[in-house]
């Protein structure tokens, strides 16, 4: 009789939720491993169809999510704007074109575009001599009004300024401010190749041959330093490149943006075959100025996966801005508040939540995995769930998950955002387990030795992707 009621209450016990401090053992043991207390950990696992989550660890603890917070700025941005949503990226004049020569200036407004490349501006430009200017007597005015934001030290966050995820975001943002260098070996000294033109800079190769094998810091053995000269800018390269590197390229965005716009719009005019008298320069485009030419950006949905599944911060602030256009021009606060109205509105009233830029390139960016995991849930049952979740890297395919458990039962089966910064690790998203059930997936990590928690994660992942139903969760003392 014993035997049958302790059998009565195993069953009705299988499959409850885990009690908030239960962990699974192989995540409490890659957390032991890495010496990170589980007080420094928050994680929520739970079915997208059920009602309470299968763990829940240190929820209501308001962390640093690092990128992760892209999911808040990404899902905010296709349910708001839709998925359909485009950028357009204009010009202007205010004289017509006579015998090739546009007597007056030429002006290019931008609208907040988070990928206008190089391409893009070349087809824009290309469109100007279509329409038969060959000659700009003025200057080329460039209008950034869209955005209201003030410029960065792009040091300031990690003293790396020419990185080019610390750019800051700009209204008429070209090629995403960058410079693309190809490397090579070659009879003991490194070719340094500039793929992308910039009039005016003159790059000044310094670079040694290395030796021994080619570093993941390769890198961090090249300095690179901007010398303003009376005709334009040196570009100086010191430091060494190992052989063994074979090819690699490089971005930088070494210049100011008045200098990288002037440099970039100069030569792929002149690769055109127009000149330009005048300059390239800030200004407003004028009232009673006639639309000359345009380019209309990919959808949101694209920009919205090439921010997810890559981590681009710049692209990221772009959007988090233009969810403050909808009264231009667009300010940081702006966008905060309407995404703050946007999740009351959906009932998504997250206390603790700390917004700065949207990107998670931020020291002061805060929420909680219970947060985050009522979202992800959220956001499952809206019609713009396809293509939030396809803009997630998937677990050994692509993206930023695309080297981590390649070969494990998690391969191909969660659609995971990752994020990282010093003292921060997280991960979030959507995972199927062994029988195709979905859950949503929230780990972050706030220790000072946070990167080397991506064991704990990845076991938490595979956990998942093993578990079948009707398993009971464990129920463990933290350590």
């Amino acid at each position: 009789m014993i035997a049958k009621l302790l059998a009565i209450f195993f069953l009705a016990t299988i499959g409850l939720p885990a009690s908030a401090d239960g962990l699974p053992p192989t995540v409490l043991k890659a957390l032991k491993a890495a010496q990170i207390p589980a007080a420094s950990v928050a994680v929520v696992v739970q079915p997208v169809d059920a009602a309470v989550p299968l763990v829940a660890h240190n929820a209501g603890q308001a962390m640093n999510p690092a990128s992760v917070m892209k999911l808040v700025t990404t899902y905010a941005a296709l349910d708001l704007l839709g998925p359909a949503y485009t950028w357009k990226t204009t010009a202007w004049t205010e004289n017509a074109t006579v015998n090739g020569i546009l007597n007056g200036n030429l002006y290019l407004r931008g609208s907040g575009d988070p990928r206008f490349a190089i391409e893009h501006l070349w087809s824009l430009l290309r469109q100007l001599r279509v329409r038969g200017i060959e000659r700009i007597a003025g200057d080329i005015v460039l209008d950034r009004t869209v955005f209201n934001v003030p410029s960065i030290d792009p040091g300031a966050f990690d003293d790396k300024p020419m990185r080019p995820y610390n750019v800051g975001p700009d209204g008429l943002l070209l090629n995403f401010r960058a410079l693309r260098f190809t490397l090579l070996p070659d009879n003991g000294k490194p070719r340094l190749l500039l793929e992308t033109p910039s009039d005016g800079l003159r790059i000044d190769n310094r670079l040694r041959a290395g030796n021994g094998e080619c570093g993941s810091n390769w890198k961090d053995q090249i300095a690179v330093r901007l010398i303003p000269e009376n005709d334009g800018n040196r570009l100086e390269f010191t430091g060494s490149y190992a052989a063994l590197c074979g090819e690699k390229t490089l971005s930088l965005s070494p210049l100011p943006a008045d200098a990288q716009a002037g440099g970039l719009i100069r030569a792929l005019w002149k690769e055109l075959g127009g000149s330009l008298s005048g300059q390239v320069r800030d200004g407003n485009v004028p009232v009673g100025a006639s639309l000359l030419a345009r380019h209309e950006s990919a959808p949101l949905a694209d920009a919205v996966r090439d921010i997810n599944k890559f981590s681009n911060n710049v692209m990221a602030r772009q959007v988090f801005l233009t969810l403050g256009n909808d009264t231009a021009p667009a300010t940081a606060e702006r966008s905060r508040q309407r995404i703050a109205d946007w999740l009351a509105g959906r009932n998504l009233r997250f206390a603790e939540l700390v917004l700065d830029n949207g990107s998670g390139l931020s020291r002061s960016e805060r929420i909680s995995a219970d947060s985050l995991n009522r979202l992800l849930l959220d956001a499952w049952k809206n019609p713009v769930m396809p293509e939030f979740v396809s803009s997630m890297p998937i677990v050994g395919i692509d993206g930023t998950m695309k080297k981590r458990l390649n070969g494990s039962e998690a391969t191909g089966r969660a659609h995971i955002k990752t994020g990282t910064l010093d003292g921060v690790k997280t991960a979030a998203g959507y995972a199927l387990d062994a029988q195709g059930r979905r859950y949503t997936v929230i780990f972050l990590i706030n220790h000072p030795r946070a990167q080397a928690g991506s064991a704990a994660i990845d076991a938490l992942l595979v956990w998942v992707a093993q578990r079948r139903v009707g398993e009971k969760t464990p129920v463990l003392e933290n350590e």
